[in-house]
């Protein structure tokens, strides 16, 4: 068999499992706010930004890529960069520090930006490059922009975003200080976890902007208002994302939970509580709390940054229960 025939199997066979994923995130109702974000899932290709990936097996990590000789390898390789899951890309001493999140989260991600046509678009964690993608098809390669600390990661998103036909703009950097000269942006959209909101990110938001990040296993979308100013609630969504790097932890950040009732420990919602709460609430006292609460859904917290202060809070930015950010 041929090259051009292995070629053209392939391309048929990465279709076919590309559109598998679009009904798939279209059942999941991911994109419901917005369905113009279909195209795009239809259009990018992903497999072309994962070129090779990591599946987890016993004792470590087993490597699937694209120019596998055996047929069935580079099968399950392209059957597998289209499931609705997340891919580890890059491992380092056994500690993954990149990947390509769940389509379908990030489909939803996309959809609660609430982005317009000629909104401007900051993305915090370039990864693979497939949300620059995503973002690029939707509103135009020069309102994108895209960072990453590490320049290994950097330099292969610009590769997968030429090699499938994008030119965002791709800068090395620490995405906590944001890209100041390519700002202002209408929308921040953080592909990271973090514990705080970087005060770099309101400056370079226009008034009225959005900004949309993973913090303690949840979304959370914030209104600008100033750069000094934000406040929002958490979506219902869980959200597990790797750490912004360069970002540090908060003290306390992984507190010992021994005494507490296995059924809280294990309970998501309680540990999305100990992560927003962490270094300021003692565990007993969070589940206490929780408890009091009737086991609070993630909608109920909110987080507001005013000046030098930043706390997140259940229910009302001023009301009893507020905790302090770092």
């Amino acid at each position: 068999m041929g090259t051009h025939t292995v070629d053209h199997d392939l391309e048929r066979l990465a279709a076919q499992a590309r559109s598998a994923l679009v009904r798939e995130i279209e059942r999941s109702g991911a994109w419901d706010a917005d369905p113009v974000w279909r195209e795009a899932f239809e259009a990018v290709p992903r497999h072309l930004f994962v070129p090779y990936y990591y599946v987890g097996i016993v004792g470590g990590f087993e490597r699937l890529w694209g120019e596998e000789r055996d047929p069935r390898r580079r099968e399950r390789w392209v059957r597998g960069a289209y499931a609705d899951a997340p891919l580890a890309t890059r491992v380092r001493d056994g500690e993954l520090i990149s990947s390509s999140s769940q389509p379908s989260l990030m489909a939803k991600m996309l959809a609660e930006l609430e982005v317009e046509d000629s909104h401007r678009v900051l993305e915090i964690g370039a990864g693979t490059g497939y949300n620059a993608a995503l973002l690029a098809h939707r509103l135009g390669d020069d309102l994108v922009t895209t960072v990453d600390l590490d320049a290994d990661i950097t330099e292969a998103a610009r590769t997968h975003l030429r090699a499938a036909g994008y030119h965002p703009t791709v800068v090395t950097g620490d995405g906590a200080r944001g890209v100041p000269e390519r700002a202002p942006y209408d929308r921040i959209i953080a592909t990271c976890t973090l514990h705080s909101i970087p005060r770099a990110w309101l400056a370079q938001c226009a008034p009225g902007g959005r900004v949309l990040t993973p913090m303690a296993t949840g979304l959370v979308a914030l209104r600008v208002m100033d750069d000094e100013h934000a406040e929002g609630r958490f979506l219902h969504t869980a959200a597990f994302f790797v750490p912004l790097r360069g970002g540090g932890e908060p003290e306390g950040m992984h507190p010992h939970l021994g005494g507490l009732p296995r059924q809280a420990r294990d309970h998501d919602l309680f540990r999305f509580l100990l992560s927003l709460t962490a270094g300021s609430l003692d565990p007993h006292e969070a589940l206490a709390l929780w408890q009091r609460e009737g086991m609070p859904s993630r909608e109920r917290y909110g987080i507001t940054v005013s000046g030098d202060r930043a706390w997140a809070w259940l229910d009302d930015p001023e009301g009893p229960y507020a905790w302090p950010l770092p």
